[in-house]
């Protein structure tokens, strides 16, 4: 089940808090603008280029209006229009009723070019728009009134104008730069996953660094650190435990099998097999120990290794009436531990010499091993069992159920697998593919 994402607290909400307080900010600078003005309606602009369109000049140079279509549009729309116009020479002309009040602009217009004028009184006739306008005569002064606009409108225009592409900006920013920073500053955690993806029991003494990561994360970096310690500190004093419970059986054991080996009595000579068991599982424990330490690694030849081990056991064989042949195809060297890779071909001869049938053949092609018998062979839905610790295919036999598992661990140490399938005819063959990379799984073909 896949957890909750940062994504959406860290980008999404903190993205609608900022555009709801801007929308916020925004209606409350509009009402305040809306509460303080109270200076009435305001003229509307759009009157001084219409009427800077429709003056022309006369032949003696002065002002005159020509009546155009927008100027008459203008007259319908606000029947109460009045202009005075002025030129830079002092030029002026007028049209409708200018307020008594305004005459004194007059002739002084050319040195003006801004303002705004709100009449408080209703219909607010002294409402006026002063704007300074280029036009094909020259440069204009005007000033007029119009249509009127109430403040909630212009308000509104503004409002429009100037946050709505200030939202859309702050939206598209948001939503393209945030998953970039937050990405950015996560970075350190994607680094610790992978550096947690590395960590296996085989290769301990590992720790997560705390170099790249947030703040706010280290305190549980540390605590996975401190995790990852205690776990090392308990492996080991499991090992220490392991090596020495089993230096210290040794000596016990092999008193046990001298007494009992010159013993008189046939029923004390028959615990044998047993003294022997306890020898192997040893000495087993003691592979494992070693093996969980390491060693470093040299170049090994699988062809020399599988003869010598084939030597060694060759008694052990003849004295059970069996037979062992060895089949080199390909030579090849491999990196890796020799003493263990001599452990893991000792235990494939022996479980097929105590399991199998009469014929067992060590196969070496380059960088695989194959121990094949003629014996009755492995259940298939047992077969991936047989490396699991301590179990034995068969519960009354002899073995101690480490043997496979103690391969299995061998051969994962040397990036390679152990498979098991039935031999042609009747029988087992146990595959070991050694250098095959980062494949560590133990797989048994069906």
């Amino acid at each position: 089940m896949r957890g909750p994402s940062l994504k959406r607290p860290l980008i999404v909400y903190p993205l609608i808090v900022h555009l709801v307080t801007l929308l916020v900010s925004v209606l409350i600078l509009i009402g305040g603008a809306l509460r303080i003005d109270s200076g009435g309606p305001y003229a509307d602009e759009k009157i001084t280029p219409v009427i800077a369109a429709a003056i022309d000049r006369d032949p003696a140079g002065g002002l005159v209006i020509r009546q155009t279509e927008a100027l008459s549009a203008l007259q319908t729309e606000a029947p109460q229009l009045w202009f005075l116009v002025e030129d830079d020479a002092g030029n002026s002309v007028d049209f409708g009723a200018v307020p008594p009040v305004f005459e004194a602009f007059r002739g002084r217009l050319a040195g003006l070019s801004f303002a705004q004028l709100r009449d408080r009184t209703p219909p607010h006739p002294m409402t006026a728009i002063l704007r300074r306008e280029t036009a094909d005569i020259g440069a204009l002064t005007i000033l007029g009134h119009g249509p009127l606009l109430e403040l909630n409108l212009i308000v509104l225009l503004a409002s429009t104008v100037v946050f709505l592409p200030i939202i859309l900006l702050l939206s598209l920013t948001s939503f393209a730069i945030t998953p970039w920073i937050v990405r950015r500053a996560l970075t350190g955690i994607a680094r610790i996953a992978l550096e947690a993806e590395r960590i296996d029991p085989d290769r301990r003494g590992r720790r997560l660094s705390e170099a790249h990561v947030p703040r706010e994360i280290a305190p549980l970096v540390r605590a996975m650190n401190d995790a990852l310690r205690r776990l090392d500190e308990g492996h080991e004093r499991q090992q220490r435990f392991i090596s020495m419970a089993s230096h210290e059986l040794r000596t016990p054991i092999a008193v046990l099998q001298a007494k009992v080996e010159n013993a008189g009595d046939p029923a004390v000579r028959a615990l044998g097999d047993d003294i022997q068991r306890l020898t192997i599982l040893t000495e087993q424990l003691l592979d494992l120990t070693r093996m969980a330490q390491g060693g470093t690694p040299a170049p090994v030849d699988l062809a020399a290794l599988a003869r010598g081990v084939v030597a060694d056991l060759a008694p052990l064989a003849i004295a059970g009436g069996r037979t062992m042949e060895v089949k080199v195809g390909s030579r090849e060297t491999c990196l890796g531990d020799a003493a263990a890779l001599e452990r893991v071909l000792m235990n494939l001869l022996r479980n097929a010499l105590d399991h199998g049938g009469r014929h067992v053949v060590l196969r070496v092609m380059g960088r695989v091993l194959e121990v094949e018998d003629d014996g009755p062979g492995i259940p298939a839905d047992q077969r991936e069992r047989v490396f699991e610790p301590f179990y034995r295919l068969r519960p009354q036999g002899g073995g101690s159920g480490l043997g496979l598992n103690l391969v299995a661990e061998v051969v994962a140490r040397h990036d390679g697998r152990v498979t098991i399938r039935a031999a042609p005819g009747r029988g087992t063959i146990v595959r070991v593919e050694l250098g095959l990379g980062n494949v560590t799984e133990t797989h048994a073909l069906k």
